[in-house]
């Protein structure tokens, strides 16, 4: 099968974790034998072409527009990506399935849907409902009504959770059957690395403190001021604590100063952006890792944890409360509730044989239910399901082959008339 995946991330450009997962989706559906290309945003001195390991890259140069607001942006990226699309079309010729990730590229999505009479899945990774807590601004009602378009365009929308197939319901009232649920995978790989733990830890507390780490963006709906909200009550219990804090956002500063109001800077590290090899080593020599969202579709961090073998504390929302099962695999807490993550915290550090427990089962449920082979195995199955609804209709998808033999049974047919003719 020819896929075409559009998607404004994919590495090295990394905002959020729709880049991890289109780059790991990607990689698993050509290793099931499928001819995958993803079009995507170039990104400092990357190549615009590149066979990353067997997956196609088409990497779009951006206008030299000034554009002074997201949206504008945003749909000179779409502009960009359609030019793309349209060489890639006739350079290959027809794809299966157009697969399109989040409003980013909805319009492009919806334009080479609709010019090469190709079926369009999309996945919606979160929505601008969720991440603000409802709908205020312009902009926010913009992005909103392009989420609804996107599913309205698409054959079959993917979303990540139960949470997630829910909300859609209530915002976009896309039907139930139309969506699937695939849950985000994790590339357990990556986490077997050797290295000299005691003298990495080193670099960020010392031997007798204990470390919580949180990685994230560092926006609202992260729940990080919770976190440090409940520094102070988990340092009064147990003093030789030490907060890592990866990833940098809108609030970095103000997180910043507010801990130094609380007089516990000495506490905390913030560590900026963190490579996915510095971000591994520090789930492997941390005592917890914390994910105290108030919206979260699905939370993959909290999978990397687990493969690390880092216990975890997610708040009980999204598909964070889905991934993890309470003091069996992890723990969690009262959403919105510093003084719950508080408690969690203080029992993983003082309850040894409670922390081993979450390791251990936190790893095995990450090795059975959440591996991208898995979740592309699934997405194929999607993909079939649309080819064989859109079979005997206009959308039907004739084989790259079978494609080619129609091109050049038309330019014969072409010639031969207009031999007659002359």
């Amino acid at each position: 099968m020819r896929i075409l995946m559009l998607a404004l991330e994919y590495p090295p450009k990394n905002v959020g974790g729709l880049s991890t997962h289109v780059y790991f989706l990607s990689h698993a559906l050509n290793k099931l034998g499928h001819e995958v290309h993803v079009i995507t945003c170039g990104e400092g001195d990357i190549p615009f072409e590149e066979n990353d390991e067997g997956v196609y890259v088409h990497r779009v140069r951006n206008y030299e527009i000034d554009t002074y607001n997201f949206i504008n942006l945003v749909m000179l990226q779409n502009y960009a990506i359609i030019e793309e699309g349209i060489r890639l079309f006739n350079k290959i010729g027809k794809v299966d399935i157009i697969h399109g990730h989040d409003w980013l590229v909805a319009f492009a999505a919806k334009t080479l849907k609709s010019a090469y009479t190709t079926p369009m899945v999309a996945t919606i990774h979160a929505t601008e409902y969720g991440r603000n807590n409802g709908i205020r601004t312009e902009m926010q009602k913009f992005i909103s009504s392009t989420e609804y378009l996107l599913t309205y365009e698409s054959w079959k929308v993917i979303v990540c959770s139960h949470y997630m197939k829910q909300q859609l319901s209530d915002l976009f009232t896309t039907p139930w059957d139309k969506m699937w649920i695939i849950q985000n995978g994790v590339d357990i790989n990556s986490f077997k690395i050797e290295f000299e733990q005691k003298e990495f830890r080193r670099k960020y507390a010392e031997d007798d403190e204990k470390i919580v780490f949180f990685v994230g963006r560092h926006v609202y709906e992260k729940g990080i001021h919770l976190l440090i909200e409940a520094a102070q009550g988990i340092l009064c219990n147990y003093n030789r604590t030490k907060f890592i804090i990866g990833g940098r956002g809108p609030m970095t500063d103000e997180l910043i100063c507010k801990v130094k109001s609380m007089c516990i800077e000495n506490k905390f590290e913030f560590i900026g952006y963190v490579d996915d090899e510095t971000k591994n080593k520090l789930y492997k020599v941390s005592n917890a890792a914390v994910f105290p969202s108030l919206y979260e579709p699905f939370g993959i961090v909290a999978l990397e944890a687990m493969a690390a073998g880092c216990p975890v504390v997610v708040s009980d929302t999204g598909g964070l409360s889905e991934i993890v099962q309470h003091k069996v695999n992890g723990i969690k807490t009262i959403t919105n509730n510093s003084n719950s993550i508080k408690d969690a915290i203080i029992e993983i550090i003082r309850d040894e044989n409670l922390s081993n427990n979450l390791r251990q089962n936190g790893f095995k449920t990450v090795m059975e239910k959440y591996s991208w082979h898995r979740v592309a195995e699934l997405t194929v199955h999607v993909y079939n399901t649309v080819k064989q609804e859109a079979a005997g209709t206009d959308w039907e998808i004739k084989q790259f082959n079978d494609y080619n033999k129609i091109i050049e049974g038309e330019e014969k047919t072409e010639n031969t008339i207009s031999c007659a003719l002359n």
